[in-house]
């Protein structure tokens, strides 16, 4: 009687998260219509505080549809309050939300950015909505359900030789670390000798929604943020890729790289990765 309990009840919460996501897609969305009407003025700032402030208002604008939004559809979930922090989550569950991924690239009109919500369970991403206004593109995922572009299947790349792949990372904050920022650039030219091509720009978010599709083989980073990383882990995760901090260990929000791969190239990023001084070409 437990066992066929228990079936049931996994059943239903499966079927929640489906439904769960279907209504994230349209709360993402709604977001993404707001942002793309502030697009397409490259606006210069004078200084640091007036570019803050535009960001801000940008974040904004997509928070005051999104928030509440998420929030009467998981009422007892916790809210992430910023983007940029880090590190694990206290239990149950709670919405990791990044209102304009990208925000600096829509400032300058340049259409790297998306809008993105991500429903973590007891620190594991359960679902997960992309959207990239300016493409229409939807990326979902949903854990064990497998990840999807408006619809349709994604899979990961079945490159086998690194060599013949296209690789990318995301540049560091203009605030981080100097260690941070030095491992970085170890870690570009060594990817320069040991990749066919290697791509660096921002956001995080869309290279791993190229890697979940096939696009690219490889996306690596140095720290970074929950909300950078947590929607493309569960994508390129459900899409048949692997996922690992640069030493191939198992990754966790805590963890201080990441790496996401196709597998026939994994093992072989993280020899790249892991002896940025050295080079095998």
């Amino acid at each position: 009687m437990s066992e066929t309990l228990q079936t049931t009840d996994v059943a239903d919460v499966a079927a929640s998260d489906a439904d769960l996501l279907d209504q994230t897609v349209i709360a993402v969305r709604a977001a993404g219509s707001a942002l793309r009407e502030r697009f397409g003025e490259v606006v210069h700032h004078q200084t640091r505080e007036e570019l803050m402030h535009a960001l801000a208002a940008n974040d904004d604008t997509a928070l005051d549809i999104l928030r509440p939004r998420l929030t009467s559809l998981r009422p007892e979930a916790g809210w992430v309050e910023d983007e940029l922090d880090g590190g694990a989550l206290p239990p149950g569950e709670w919405w990791v939300v990044d209102p304009a991924e990208g925000n600096v690239n829509h400032l300058h009109a340049l259409p790297d950015w998306a809008v993105t919500a991500t429903l973590v369970r007891e620190n594991r991403p359960v679902l997960t909505v992309v959207h990239v206004p300016l493409t229409g593109e939807t990326y979902t995922a949903l854990t064990g359900a497998g990840a999807h572009l408006d619809g349709r299947p994604l899979r990961v790349s079945r490159s086998a030789d690194l060599g013949l792949s296209i690789v990318a990372t995301s540049q560091a904050r203009p605030d981080e670390d100097e260690k941070v920022v030095r491992r970085v650039g170890s870690s570009i030219t060594a990817m320069l000798f040991d990749a066919l091509v290697v791509r660096t720009s921002v956001p995080a978010t869309l290279h791993l929604v190229n890697v979940a599709a096939g696009r690219i083989d490889a996306f690596w980073q140095f720290a970074g943020a929950r909300a950078d990383l947590l929607p493309g882990a569960l994508l390129v995760t459900e899409a048949g890729g692997h996922i690992s901090d640069a030493q191939g260990r198992p990754w966790t929000p805590q963890s201080e790289s990441f790496l996401a791969a196709a597998p026939g190239i994994h093992a072989e990023a993280v020899t790249t990765l892991s002896e940025p001084t050295t080079h095998s070409r």
